[in-house]
């Protein structure tokens, strides 16, 4: 099954290539968690992940003004929980994923191991909350867990108290 998007003119455009890596199909076993009626069973990976690709032309249609809709707040619990579960992959220890959220769509987003705080992301406009291409999915995941690893690492000590 091809995964094919409109654009804002109302053509077919081609849907962005996915190449599955561990942190998109993290992301995927996310996804699946917080489906509770079943919705995404026996869909593709890449369609399950297609509401995480915004292109910048849907993301200027994409208003403002408002409270953020409940889909795009679980995206981006996911993103973060898709993080936690691949450092806890990495280093053994439990990760906690923690979103605070404004009705504004501004917030912040953190990642705790042991009293360790590995992730401290500010979060704003989260009206319009997605990533380019799958490709960009995945260098986000990875950038937030690259360090987070590190600082485990460095400070093994306060992670695991």
């Amino acid at each position: 099954m091809t995964l094919v998007t409109l654009s804002p003119a109302g053509e077919q455009a081609p849907a962005p290539e996915y190449k599955p890596t561990a942190f998109l199909k993290e992301l995927v076993k996310q996804m699946h968690a917080i489906d509770s009626y079943g919705t995404y069973e026996g869909w593709p990976d890449e369609r399950v992940l297609a509401p995480f690709i915004v292109t910048k032309e849907q993301r200027r249609q994409i208003p403002v003004v408002g409270d953020p809709d409940e889909e795009t707040l679980a995206r981006v619990k996911v993103l973060y929980n898709g993080v936690a579960a691949m450092i806890e992959q990495n280093c053994g220890l439990m990760a906690v994923p923690m979103a605070n959220l404004s009705h504004e769509g501004f917030g912040r987003a953190l990642i705790t191991v042991g009293k360790l705080v590995v992730v401290d992301r500010t979060l704003r406009d989260v009206h319009r909350f997605g990533f380019e291409s799958f490709e960009k999915l995945d260098a986000e995941g990875n950038k937030l867990l690259t360090p987070a690893l590190a600082l485990i690492e460095k400070f093994r000590e306060v992670a695991e108290a």
